[in-house]
Order: C-alpha cells, then structure tokens, then sequence
C-alpha cells in the first residue's frame, strides 16, 4: 500500500540526507586529491533490485543516479551481515562501473534478518595498474591495457577485511597506500549510512521504509514525465563529432535520433560509428545508461526543481544502441576515457533538445574535460606519487537572456577545482597561472562562457604529464541562432620561448625541471547574433579583460574609445553588411562538406556487425580515396576538391554494401567471412 505524500517526504528528505552524510564523511576521510578536493565520488542507497531511490543533491558526482547495481549484487552469490562487494569492471558489473579506476563498493544492508536497502559508494582510484600512471590512457586499445580487472568479490567478509583482495589491490598499483586510505574512506561511509538507515527504520519500521523505495520512485517518474510533456511530439535528430580516435586523424561521429511520445522518450544512436579501437568506448551494455542519459535528467531536474532525484527519474527512457557501436561496444573495448564520448553524447542531446526547445536549451559547452595529471618518479622508498592537478573544462554555453558561465561546463561536469595551495603542496609543479582564458568564448547576443587556462612549472626531472579526454580541439563548440563557436582547446610547451611549442594530443609527455605547460580550454558557443548583444555587455567584458577592443568591433561591431562606447561609429559599423560566419566552425563545415550524414549512417550500419579488426580495416578503406583528395591538416584547411572528394567517398561506401551483400549472401552464418 502506498504511503501517504507527507511520510513520503518525510522520509525522502531523511534518505536524501543520509547520502549527503555518507558522502561528507568520505570526502573528509579520503587520501588523494581526486577525493577530498575534486570531489570525484559519490554514496547513495539502492532498493533489492539495484535501482537508486535516494541520492545526494549537493555533493558528489550527480549524473551516476540512473547506474543498477543488480548485477554486481548477484555476482557474488548469498551474502550476510558485514559483507562488502568490491568490483571496478565495466563488464562484469554491466556498467556500474564503467573505467577501471573507479572503485565501486556495495553492502548489503541487513535488518532483523532482512536485506532492506544496499548501501553503496564510488570513488576514482589514484592508478589501478596498466600501462601508464593513473592507469587512463587514450591509446590503450583493450581493457587489457587498462589495469587491474576486479570482478564482483568480497572485500569485506562478515565484517572482516579479505586480506588476500588487499594484497592483490597493493601489489597491481603504483600507489597502493593512497588507494587503502580512499577504500577505507568508503568503507567508513558505508557504515555511517547502515547506522543512520539503521535509526529511521526505528521510527518508521522496515515496511514503510521497503514501500518508500519504490513509492519515491514512481513519484519522480510521473514528474519527469509532466515535464518531459513539454516538449513539442515528434522525432529530432542531431550529430557531432569527437577529434579523432586519440590522434587516429579520422574523426568520431555520433548520430542520435530522439522521438517524444506523451511524456516518453526513446534515443536511437543508429549510424553513430562504430567502437573504436582506442579507450573512447562507453560500456552502456544497450541499457538506458547514466553517461547516455544525463541530458534529460538535467533537463527534468531543471524544470522542475523540486523532483526526488532517484532511478525513476529514468523510467520514461528507452534506447537502443547497436551492438558494436561506440556507445555500446564488445568486450575486451578499452574505455578509460569514455567521458570523452559522454560529453560529446550530452550535445548530442543538448543541440537536439534545443530544436525542440530554443529558448531554454544552451548553445554547447566548452565539451571537453581534461583531467591534467602528474606522474612523478618514486623518490627515498616512497611509493609512486599520481595526482589529478586539475580537472580542467571549459566553458557553459550561451543561452536565451544568459551568458554561459565562465570557466564551468554545463554539462556533465560537477567536480570542484583543486585549491592552488593544495596542488603545489602534494606534487612537486608550480602553478604559474590559473584564470579565465580571454576570447575564448562564442560570440553571440548571449555569449559563450570563457574557458580556463593554467600553466604548470615542473620543479623536478623525470616527471610525467598525462592529459586525458583532451578534444574539441579542431570540431569548435558550436553556436545557435547565429551565435559563433567557441575556441578550440590548445596545449603548448614552454609557452615563454618564443611563443612555445604547440602540442596535439598527449597520451605521456616527459617533462624535466623548469618546463613550463600551457593548457587552455575552450570558450562555449554563443547564442543569437553578435550585433544584437547589448553593447553595455559588450563593454564590460573588455572592462573586465575578456575580450578585447579589436574583438568588440570585429565580432559585436561594438567600437570602444578612449574606454568607451562610441555610440554613432557602432550603429554604423553594426548596419554594415558583413561577411556571414558558421556557427559550427569551418573545420565541421568542411567535414560535412565531404562526409555526408547519410552516408555515414550506411557505412556504420555496415560496420556494427563485424569484428573491431575488420571495422577499424574496413573504415580506413571508405575513407581512403576521398582523404587522398584532400589537404593534409583537412578539416582545418579549406582548399580542397570538395566535389572529387565526396564522390569518391559514395563510391567507396556502396563498393562496400555490395561487397559485404555479396559475401554475406554467398556465406550464409558466417558474418565475419569479409577477409
């Protein structure tokens, strides 16, 4: 029988506050910076059937509320009182854990006898094994590469710690003592959430608390399903692009098609491509998956603020994603870098959501986020120290009546910035600067917000640098209604000597004493046309450094003089005709230009069902002739035989279609006979 809506709230508010507890006392208990500063974590409780109905709302990482635990809970067969479940496998745990650092932990919470809840917290681990420090590369092309692969076990059994996972744990990390403290972090947690679960059982009793669960969960469906109402019926379609495959030179696309139905939603990914043979992969296991939905959670919880935030949330969405696709790819795919993809997915949604809703959905972030990290060379019998510097993102886009925000991602990004002070007293750099990265931003009559930028100074030899996700680097952030697109992400070495080195993608970069690193982010897109912003804004943002008097006039046809506006020369300046510019940037226009949508679509659907040799062999074929056509630096270049080009990519996908339609029809049951 259902509760009635004031013990419901009641008990929401008490269950919300439990995980907000758990999640304090990890983050005052935890070891590393990732932890106790980035905030890179997260507690919540789930029902006997793995969904969450409480979460935390003001700290941790708030998109993972939409993750099931059900397979790790029956991975590991009965439990009791006092075990503890520890896996970090993408595979084995179907996508709670979807890269190998992050440590998830499950206890089952027993009450006279019962299981009433599971408790459960996640961190991400300083370095689990594999092949580089902090155990996240973009070029590790299986899972294998990755680190240490823990299946659904028990960590603690009974109450007693399992020393032989411990040592396992130990002897597979370059920082072993670090990795102990953050477990017991969590595992702290977990015990304060079973004591206060514990206490509001007393004065509720296990039967209402048991109908709570599910209860909180139909109530945030019904309202996410009000909100989603709002949004016009029909189909929309939207698709963006990642670089490359980790400096592969092919760009990444991902297509979605979304119909809304009376309060549902079903997302399609058909003719995204296919997995890749670098650590881009998102392990959703063709569910409805936290890094493929958090967009319209986002939206749910923005127009209406008020929502439980739990599983139900979710209960409006389907998907499907295609077996072998980037955003559900087969084992043994690398996937460390997945939230690459993720940010990329959420515009996907965002671009499409705002077809449907201009005026609240923003122009695209900044889309990336670059966990900087030090690796620095294990010194007087201390074990190795790996530290994330900064989470480095960009900026938020522009929206209808707002500028984005500057320096923050509006999109799946929540983690705090470290302290300067923190950083320089656990590694051994130097923060030189750390501020807003100026002309960063789109221009628009709402502009984009500006990216960040931080330069390093490394004090000792033999360090490392290891920037992961590191995109947008030549598809810009794109603007709408005629806003422009932000600035493209930059890396350069030694900025101070004539003006540096200018580095692509890094996977490991060796760096000595008195290297300096620059890493700037990009600005988000802008929304509605330049000449229409208030030119009072546009002052102010030169007043305040962010642009500059060429740019005022250039990009808003705002003239400044002698500091201000000069009224007569901008309303003449702004009624000039001009020069129309892309809201996506030319090196998107230019790929499209060659690329066709549809013909990528049919050559991924001819992709899925191969093996990822014969995908990643059979691409670099389609592509081939037409890239031959084309400048070496295309996109970014603009002359080229765009008309040659294209043909001979249509070409080269329908050679393929017949190609494949033959062999499959003269091989019946084999659909991997394409050798």
């Amino acid at each position: 029988m259902k509760l009635d809506a004031i013990t419901l709230e009641i008990l929401n508010h008490k269950l919300t506050a439990l995980t907000e507890e758990m999640c304090h006392i990890l983050q005052r208990t935890g070891r590393t910076l990732y932890v106790k500063e980035t905030a890179d974590f997260c507690c919540a409780v789930a029902d006997r059937h793995g969904k969450f109905f409480a979460y935390p709302r003001g700290i941790g990482v708030s998109g993972f509320v939409g993750l099931n635990l059900l397979t790790t809970m029956q991975a590991v067969g009965e439990v009791q009182p006092g075990d503890v479940i520890l896996t970090n496998d993408p595979w084995r745990s179907r996508g709670l854990a979807t890269h190998l650092p992050d440590l998830q932990v499950l206890e089952p919470w027993f009450i006279d006898g019962e299981i009433v809840a599971w408790g459960w917290a996640f961190l991400h681990a300083s370095d689990v094994g594999g092949r580089v420090p902090s155990s996240i590369s973009p070029t590790n092309s299986d899972i294998f590469q990755e680190g240490l692969q823990i299946p659904p076990v028990k960590l603690v059994r009974a109450g007693v710690l399992n020393q032989d996972v411990v040592t396992i744990l130990a002897a597979n990390s370059r920082t072993p003592g670090a990795n102990a403290g953050d477990i017991q972090a969590m595992l702290a947690a977990l015990g304060a959430g079973r004591q206060r679960l514990q206490k509001i059982v007393a004065q509720h009793a296990a039967p209402q608390v048991i109908q709570a669960q599910q209860d909180l969960q139909q109530y945030a469906a019904a309202r996410a399903r009000q909100v989603l109402r709002r949004i016009p019926q029909g189909s929309y379609e939207f698709e963006d692009y990642l670089d490359d495959a980790a400096g592969s030179g092919l760009p990444v696309r991902l297509a979605l098609k979304a119909t809304f139905d009376d309060g549902n939603v079903h997302l399609d990914f058909s003719g995204s491509d296919a997995q890749v043979a670098v650590a881009l992969n998102i392990p959703s296991h063709g569910d409805p998956h936290a890094w493929l939905t958090l967009r319209i959670v986002a939206l749910v919880c923005t127009l209406d603020k008020t929502v439980p935030l739990n599983a139900g949330l979710l209960q409006p969405v389907s998907l499907f994603a295609p077996v072998g696709s980037l955003v559900n790819p087969q084992f043994p795919a690398a996937v460390g870098v997945r939230h690459a993809t993720a940010v990329r997915v959420n515009d996907l949604l965002n671009g499409l959501l705002g077809q449907a809703l201009p005026e609240v959905m923003p122009a695209a972030s900044g889309g990336t986020i670059i966990p900087l990290v030090v690796a620095e060379t294990a010194r007087h019998g201390k074990e190795q120290n790996v530290q994330v510097i900064e989470p480095m993102v960009g900026g938020g886009g522009g929206r209808f009546g707002r500028d984005g925000i500057d320096g923050r991602d509006n999109s799946i990004s929540n983690l705090a910035n470290n302290p300067v002070e923190m950083v320089e007293a656990e590694t051994s750099i130097e923060i030189v600067q750390y501020a807003l990265r100026a002309e960063s931003a789109g221009a628009g009559q709402w502009r984009g917000g500006m990216g960040q930028q931080i330069r390093i100074r490394i004090l000792h030899d033999d360090t490392t640098l290891l920037a992961r996700g590191m995109e947008r680097m030549v598809f810009q952030p794109w603007g709408v209604n005629g806003g422009l697109p932000g600035q493209p992400t930059r890396m350069t070495l030694n900025p101070g000597d004539a003006g540096g080195t200018v580095l692509g993608k890094i996977d490991l970069l060796s760096v000595k004493a008195g290297d300096e690193v620059l890493l700037q982010t990009p600005g988000g897109g802008g929304w509605g046309d330049p000449f229409l912003r208030d030119p009072a804004a546009v002052k102010r943002d030169v007043d305040n450094q962010l642009i500059g008097i060429p740019s005022a006039a250039d990009q808003y046809g705002v003239v400044i003089v002698n500091g201000e506006v000069d009224q007569q020369a901008t309303t003449t300046l702004r009624q000039q005709a001009r020069t129309p510019r892309s809201s996506s940037g030319p090196a998107r226009d230019n790929w499209l230009a060659v690329f066709s949508p549809a013909l990528l679509s049919r050559l991924n659907q001819q992709l899925y069902a191969l093996t990822p040799a014969e995908r990643q062999r059979y691409r670099q074929q389609a592509f081939a002739a037409a890239l031959a056509q084309l400048p070496p630096h295309f996109p970014r270049e603009t002359q080229a035989d765009i008309h040659t080009a294209r043909q001979c990519f249509a070409d080269a996908v329908a050679a393929l279609e017949q190609q494949f339609l033959s062999l499959t029809s003269s091989s019946p049951g084999d659909e991997h006979a394409f050798n």
